[in-house]
């Protein structure tokens, strides 16, 4: 397994991995440093995911570079993704590592002021969602994953309205009838993990490897448990359930145990359409509008050997009991690109369910 080294000091972390290989004439990254932007707090699901990959990353860029990860946290991710679009130098130095907010977007939030199409695309990384929480949160505690419907008070923690970590869940309680009221403010979903840990909260939602790594002993101290995973439904209404998950069910069959059918209406037509954006790209690799072709052609061969590095593969799947699942450059472009295709009724129930209405 590479080594990685990491100094951590004042919100970066410089990342080197074993004897670097001698430079080559006409390496553009020999001797540079190239640095990845996180929009969350240190010690969070995405961070901790940054400062692995980056060392997989160092290893498949000619010329070796030296890597700092740089923590800039505010607004969700938004103050990080507006930095990297609109000040970072277009000459491969700097890239923006993170989840991405395609509902900001879509609903013309004004605290975005990048376009995710107007990005250069690395890569990315798909990853299940799972909406998880505390068994107090009904008299007696939670039983079964369909007992959420007897919840009379739930709060739902989030960075800000549109983060995905809390709409998914908030369209999802909506959708199967749960009352519950969602508080934003905090600044990560380790945050947030902390304060359900607190039973500040009782329900929030991560990804299937934070939920077995992070949460791990949250849920084996029988303090927590998943709900469901999300999973994107086509329009026939066809879904595929993971074979790597067993522990809870994916969501229209939660949606089936309590109602006896199928989820349907605007709020599932909403949950459904950003499940399917964020389903199958959860994380995203970017680098500024306009970088320079040579660079740019180094960093996506690079993002795309680290995904499908067998040792990085082999680290996943011994961690989480999965891979993760790489998303090439035109797949994600395919899928920024879809944003324009929303329909305007989906936008419609989603500006409702962000400014709090039923």
């Amino acid at each position: 397994m590479t080594r990685i080294l990491a100094a951590i000091a004042g919100g970066f972390v410089l990342i080197a991995t074993g004897q670097p290989a001698a430079a080559q004439p006409g390496d553009h990254y020999a001797g540079k440093t190239l640095r990845v932007i996180v929009g969350l707090e240190a010690g969070g699901t995405v961070d901790t995911f940054a400062r692995s990959f980056s060392g997989y990353l160092r290893k498949h860029i000619p010329g070796n570079p030296t890597i700092i990860v740089q923590n800039m946290p505010g607004a969700g991710g938004k103050t990080a993704t507006n930095h990297v679009f609109e000040r970072a130098a277009p000459d491969g130095l700097t890239i923006l590592y993170g989840p991405w907010d395609p509902l900001a977007q879509a609903l013309g939030d004004q605290g975005l002021r990048a376009r995710y199409e107007k990005f250069e695309f690395l890569g990315g990384t798909g990853d299940i969602r799972v909406i998880y929480g505390r068994r107090d949160m009904v008299a007696g505690g939670v039983k079964s994953p369909a007992d959420i419907i007897k919840a009379e008070t739930v709060v739902l923690g989030s960075l800000n309205n549109t983060d995905i970590s809390g709409l998914l869940p908030h369209l999802a309680l909506r959708t199967l009838g749960v009352r519950h009221k969602l508080v934003v403010g905090y600044r990560g979903g380790n945050d947030v993990f902390l304060a359900l840990q607190r039973g500040e909260v009782n329900v929030h939602s991560t990804s299937i490897t934070t939920f077995r790594g992070r949460n791990a002993q949250f849920v084996k101290s029988g303090e927590g448990m998943g709900f469901a995973y999300l999973v994107p439904v086509d329009e026939k209404g066809r879904y595929e359930t993971s074979k790597f998950i067993a522990e809870m069910p994916a969501f229209p069959d939660l949606h089936k145990q309590v109602h006896g059918k199928a989820p349907a209406g605007a709020m599932w037509d909403a949950l459904n359409w950003l499940t399917n954006q964020t389903g199958e790209l959860t994380f995203v690799g970017l680098a500024p509008p306009a970088t320079d072709a040579g660079p740019l052609d180094v960093l996506r061969k690079a993002y795309d050997a680290a995904s499908n590095d067998p040792e990085f593969i082999a680290e996943s799947t011994r961690r989480f009991g999965m891979p993760y699942t790489y998303i090439g450059v035109e797949r994600g472009r395919g899928v920024f690109n879809s944003l324009a295709a929303v329909q305007g009724g989906v936008l419609t129930t989603l500006r409702a369910a962000v400014a709090g209405q039923n």
